[in-house]
């Protein structure tokens, strides 16, 4: 399985993803900001993937806390939080992997535990979001399977791979776990402009895979639909609200819409921690906007002339009603999701 991040001592080790898949270059960060800076310059990205990070971050930086005292430890403690929570806005397991945090530490502050301990408790809770991720994944992945079809055609857009978690995938885990489950599986990947997520990272996990793939271009996939050769679609999630609008990489609503028209289920896969019960509707997800040289560039090469406007948001809101189902790692939740996802943090198994 594809290592994407792993703590080593005393530094946390990811894989670049700027580079791939050119290069295979990992990057070890020393320190929180450098952990912060990692997320933010998308070395490492993905909503489950910056979750692990941001509690690897905070595990690090207080592991590097030379404070004595406990008031000393908790300041530098929070400052570290907030650092990370401004690292992307939209992803919400982010926040959830902060809070997460949040508690572990003031349940030992709570019982009077010096900065060692404190040390301790949390980096066995940064460890802890880490394994959860990998196996909540293949829990996922088990779940997608049964409802891939034998014989699978299946678009995807962005990576929502191993690359995008600790490790096998959410929409990429629903495709390992229906391959693995011995169906015929084809995949079609959107390259997914402007940074490319599709062409570089998702066929470059499945071609290692030896997951037969075919790159597209994002304008492409209506033609394909019309063929008839799309008869399944996954994607990964960066927020999904109480009532199932789904927050994924831009261009995903495009798919979902001609996946509707051409009658072909469109399903999303993600962990219980990217569903926001605080969050009533898409509406109220903030989208991130990332640099216009993403889209004007490729790399060093400009394709856009100067004094050109640009628009860059990173994602965009599918609506619930055009979402066949979102595959958990505690089940397969359908409409209505204002019902079955706040029935989902209350299963203990589906």
């Amino acid at each position: 399985m594809l290592p994407t991040i792993a703590r080593d001592n005393d530094t946390v080790v990811m894989i670049d993803q700027r580079k791939l898949p050119a290069q295979e270059i990992y990057i070890t960060c020393r320190t929180a900001n450098e952990v912060a800076k990692a997320i933010t310059t998308m070395v490492i990205r993905g909503a489950p993937a910056i979750g692990v990070a941001a509690a690897y971050g905070i595990a690090l930086g207080m592991r590097r806390s030379s404070a004595t005292g406990t008031q000393k430890f908790a300041t530098e403690f929070y400052k570290i939080c907030e650092l990370m929570a401004g690292t992307r806005p939209t992803a919400v397991n982010l926040f959830w992997a902060i809070d997460r945090m949040k508690r572990i530490f003031a349940a030992g502050a709570g019982v009077g535990e010096s900065p060692e301990q404190l040390k301790d408790r949390l980096d066995k809770e940064a460890d802890l979001i880490h394994d959860e991720d990998v196996a909540s994944c293949r829990a996922m992945g088990a779940f997608g399977a049964e409802v891939v079809p034998a014989d699978a055609r299946i678009l995807t857009h962005c990576n929502a791979g191993a690359l995008a978690t600790a490790g096998y995938g959410t929409a990429l885990g629903v495709i390992r776990g229906a391959v693995e489950a011995g169906k015929q599986v084809k995949v079609f990947a959107d390259e997914t402009r402007p940074f490319l997520q599709g062409a570089r990272l998702t066929a470059w996990e499945l071609v290692r895979d030896g997951i037969d793939t075919t790159v597209i271009t994002d304008n492409m996939s209506g033609a394909l639909m019309r063929q008839g050769r799309v008869n399944f679609v996954v994607v990964g999630a960066d927020r999904i609200a109480a009532n199932g609008d789904t927050a994924n990489k831009i261009g995903t609503y495009t798919v979902a819409v001609l996946a509707r028209e051409h009658g072909v289920p469109f399903y999303v896969a993600a962990p219980l921690s990217t569903i926001d019960l605080k969050t009533p509707d898409g509406s109220q997800i903030p989208i991130e906007e990332r640099n216009s040289r993403e889209v004007t560039h490729v790399g060093s090469n400009q394709l856009a002339p100067e004094g050109a406007h640009v628009w860059n948001p990173a994602f965009d809101v599918t609506p619930h009603n055009l979402i066949a189902g979102i595959i958990t790692e505690k089940g397969i939740f359908r409409a209505p999701y204002t019902e079955s996802l706040a029935s989902a943090f209350a299963v203990t198994s589906v």
